[in-house]
């Protein structure tokens, strides 16, 4: 009696577990499952419920009673700022383990993390999520694609992407001019370093014209970026923008919050 396709590879599976544990991805511990933390990491790690900012993500007070309308609230911060996009949603706190794989996404070549933190801001921006929306990452400039050989955002939309059955268009973006690192700046710093910094270049504004757009970042600290990325999507004749990123830095009483390039 033969062994079916699905069983063969079921075994092969179970062969390849045994072989290569699942590690978990902040720490390389053995866990049960592919992309599961470790108990150690998933308590350093701060997973953003529905109770956060309908604005740009950032946890907010609450009380543990189900949240009638998460577009609603709103932080101390987007009360005084205007954000050019409509909705915002993260997926950690960047801080403990949140920002450790941030930044080994960001700086640390691991690529293999893409489909764990990108599974991770996806379930994040499942209330965002609407029929016919594009999914488009914010854009590095080439000379800095050169030295570090992909676009960490690009990676996390792909998988956005294709957790929504959504069509994502990496291009549809662009950095017309290099900028400087956004790591230490003032909020005013920041916004004028990427100001006119970003594009639609012309192949992509049919395709984007009055569609609805999720953009998508590994890091909001500011929201400069985001908000030079929208910009440059409504000037092109865009839908509503809603955005969504991996990790959101936020202020803790007693500290700062920590200032992660943008």
């Amino acid at each position: 009696m033969g062994i079916s396709f699905t069983g063969l590879r079921a075994a092969m599976k179970a062969t390849m577990g045994v072989v290569f544990p699942p590690q978990c991805p902040g720490c390389g511990a053995v866990v049960a499952e592919d992309g599961g933390l470790c108990a150690e990491c998933w308590r350093d790690t701060e997973f953003i419920g529905p109770c956060a900012c309908g604005r740009c993500g950032a946890p907010v007070p609450g009380d543990g009673a189900p949240v009638r309308d998460e577009a609603a609230l709103l932080c101390d911060d987007c009360l005084v700022i205007d954000r050019p996009w409509r909705r915002g949603r993260a997926a950690v706190v960047y801080a403990g383990t949140g920002r450790r794989l941030a930044l080994a996404l960001k700086h640390g070549d691991r690529v293999d993390l893409a489909p764990v933190l990108g599974q991770w801001v996806g379930r994040a921006a499942a209330p965002l999520v609407r029929p016919g929306m594009l999914v488009v990452p914010v854009p590095v400039h080439p000379r800095r694609l050169m030295a570090r050989k992909y676009n960490q955002a690009a990676l996390l939309s792909a998988q956005v992407a294709r957790m929504h059955g959504l069509r994502h268009m990496p291009g549809a973006l662009i950095r017309t001019r290099h900028t400087p690192m956004q790591d230490h700046g003032s909020v005013g710093d920041r916004v004028g370093n990427v100001a006119g910094a970003l594009a639609v270049p012309a192949r992509s504004r049919a395709c984007i014209e009055g569609r609805a757009i999720l953009l998508v970042d590994d890091v909001m600290a500011s929201g400069a970026t985001l908000a030079a990325a929208t910009a440059a999507l409504r000037e092109a004749g865009s839908g509503p923008v809603a955005v969504a990123v991996l990790a959101r830095a936020v202020k803790t009483p007693g500290r700062a919050a920590d200032e992660p390039e943008e």
